[in-house]
């Protein structure tokens, strides 16, 4: 793997290069890109994500970044390319953080699979640990942390109406319709090893919270989604995915995010699928983004009402691990670092039947205290 995180192409994931460069010299919108599309370019992929796949183009004078998605039979927003592509080009106009499209090709006879191109915005990108030759102390970690979750803050501000996003606002019952989607999702890509998660989709349904002002959201905000300046690797400069972006509850964002966060006093099963550097010195505390993201934009939950939202937000998680193990036995994808997700997802409900019970446990004064003010909620 290379410096930039990027490593030759899998087999099972390669495309026709010739056709697509062809294409794309015929298609994409050469000034908007800044390069000379004419020549075939070399491509790389990028190891992160496991949902659309992330492709490097290296051209003479520049590179680029296409997506796809995988093989195999998808359903829903999440494989969706021209969606994504719609959301991006859009939001691009007033988020600076957003990469700039460049062509998007529905033909599936070009590739094989819907793809689109963006620029790409360089920089290094935190996933597991900190990106090689970024060295950051306890202070400037925080800062990090803190820069990246006011990212959240700010991109839940955008005004939807104005960045031409409204219609992606189906209105009232925004978590009714995310409960009982994500717990269609996960019965139908379970396999007979993981658990029925079964008790926790019944407490979701039946514990719901109110909806909330919708904002726009990211709905996959990790880490290794941002994009750090290089001259100033505590401020990130770039977001990427939007694959799932959509209009709706903020803290349910918020929630999705911190589904990911295994923070430095997690156990040790949990840091084993750790995906981004959250156990790092200096880093907040599930708890303390909470707290903060409260702070800066003035929406406070308690221990109760963040109790349902840390469940939601861990179940979401397992829910895509499961679709992508799934595809791992059915033989969809060799990808080695896929076969033990259905672990993760067996953890992932122990962790959620956990908080359910030590919810059903808090003391009236306990419940309706804001996160933040008493002791550690999840």
């Amino acid at each position: 793997m290379s410096s930039d995180g990027s490593r030759p192409v899998r087999t099972e994931d390669a495309f026709d290069v010739p056709a697509m460069a062809a294409w794309l010299a015929a298609h994409a919108d050469a000034e908007r890109a800044g390069i000379d599309l004419t020549a075939v370019p070399e491509v790389r992929q990028f190891s992160g994500g496991v949902s659309n796949l992330t492709y490097l183009l290296r051209y003479p004078d520049g590179d680029l970044i296409l997506r796809r998605p995988p093989k195999g039979t998808h359903r829903g927003s999440a494989h969706d390319v021209a969606r994504e592509h719609r959301v991006q080009e859009a939001l691009g106009r007033v988020l600076p953080s957003v990469p700039r499209t460049v062509a998007l090709c529905e033909d599936t006879a070009v590739i094989g699979t819907p793809f689109y191109v963006m620029r790409r915005i360089e920089g290094p990108i935190p996933r597991k640990e900190l990106p090689r030759g970024v060295e950051l102390d306890r202070e400037q970690v925080a800062a990090l942390c803190r820069n990246v979750v006011d990212l959240l803050a700010d991109l839940h501000a955008v005004d939807v109406d104005a960045a031409g996003l409204a219609g992606l606002d189906r209105g009232p019952g925004y978590v009714r319709r995310q409960v009982e989607g994500w717990s269609e999702r996960y019965r139908r890509a379970r396999t007979w090893n993981v658990g029925r998660f079964e008790g926790v989709m019944r407490w979701l349904a039946e514990n719901q919270p109110a909806d909330r002002p919708h904002t726009l959201v990211h709905n996959d905000f990790r880490f290794d989604n941002v994009v750090l300046d290089p001259a100033d690797p505590t401020r990130p400069i770039g977001l990427l995915d939007w694959e799932l972006a959509t209009v709706g509850d903020p803290l349910m964002d918020l929630a999705s995010s911190l589904g990911y966060w295994v923070q430095a006093d997690d156990g040790r099963l949990m840091q084993a699928f750790r995906r981004q550097p959250t156990h790092l010195p200096g880093m907040m505390t599930r708890e303390e983004v909470v707290a903060h993201y409260g702070e800066r934009t003035g929406r406070r939950v308690t221990s109760a009402e963040w109790a349902w939202y840390e469940v939601f937000g861990l179940f979401r998680v397992a829910v895509i691990a499961q679709q992508v193990y799934a595809r791992y036995m059915a033989g969809q994808t060799t990808n080695r670092q896929f076969r033990l997700f259905g672990v993760a997802v067996v953890a992932l409900e122990l962790r959620c039947r956990r908080i359910i019970a030590r919810t059903r446990r808090m003391s009236p004064e306990r419940a309706a205290a804001p996160v933040g003010r008493t002791g550690t909620v999840g």
